[in-house]
């Protein structure tokens, strides 16, 4: 039974610990807003203390976090969040630059990429056609944009929204890069 004890005081100090970090939020300042000692806080999380329900309630307010979101909450999920311009995966070809956002994550449930057209360059001569949908905006030059039977060239602050199963393509026709910034479902996994 003491080993029961001893092990869920170390789960709930790992889990404060983790939570409390996750948020940006250091022991000092989260005994500050709670009124629990540092040194408590500091025993709780090293496991060596186990908190009444009420202490850890009053600690978990003080984040805020519910007591289920604090016991529910996957710690495992070891996913990127921020990505430095360079961590940026190029998934382009050719001429054409296509930086994916999130790239390594297992289970992306959509594109979002920065794209890169110089002068010239262009999706490819075939039209593409896929289940699912694309969204950008055009945030420097231009870019022809065909869908279906419709083409429209797009400058800095147009955008578009289309479903991909309508055949499609981008090309640039001018003499300046084109960037654009692009979402489309499902994931493309390149």
């Amino acid at each position: 039974m003491a080993a029961d004890v001893q092990d869920l005081s170390n789960d709930v100090g790992v889990r404060l610990k983790a939570v409390r970090t996750m948020r940006n939020i250091s022991q000092r300042e989260l005994a500050k807003r709670t009124g629990v000692t540092h040194s408590s806080l500091s025993l709780i999380e090293q496991g060596k203390v186990s908190p009444s329900v009420s202490s850890l309630k009053k600690i978990l307010d003080g984040i805020p976090i519910t007591v289920g979101e604090f016991f529910t909450l996957d710690l495992q999920n070891t996913d990127q969040i921020f990505y430095t311009a360079e961590e940026l995966q190029d998934v382009g070809s050719d001429n054409l630059s296509l930086k994916l956002v999130g790239y390594n994550r297992k289970n992306r449930a959509m594109s979002f990429i920065i794209e890169t057209y110089p002068p010239g360059a262009d999706t490819g001569h075939d039209m593409m056609a896929y289940r699912g949908e694309e969204a950008g905006v055009v945030i420097e030059g231009e870019v022809e944009v065909i869908v279906g039977a419709q083409v429209r060239v797009l400058k800095e602050g147009d955008s578009y929204y289309f479903s991909t199963t309508q055949p499609h393509r981008f090309r640039n026709n001018s003499d300046k890069p084109c960037r654009v910034v692009s979402c489309s479902t499902p994931a493309k996994h390149f």
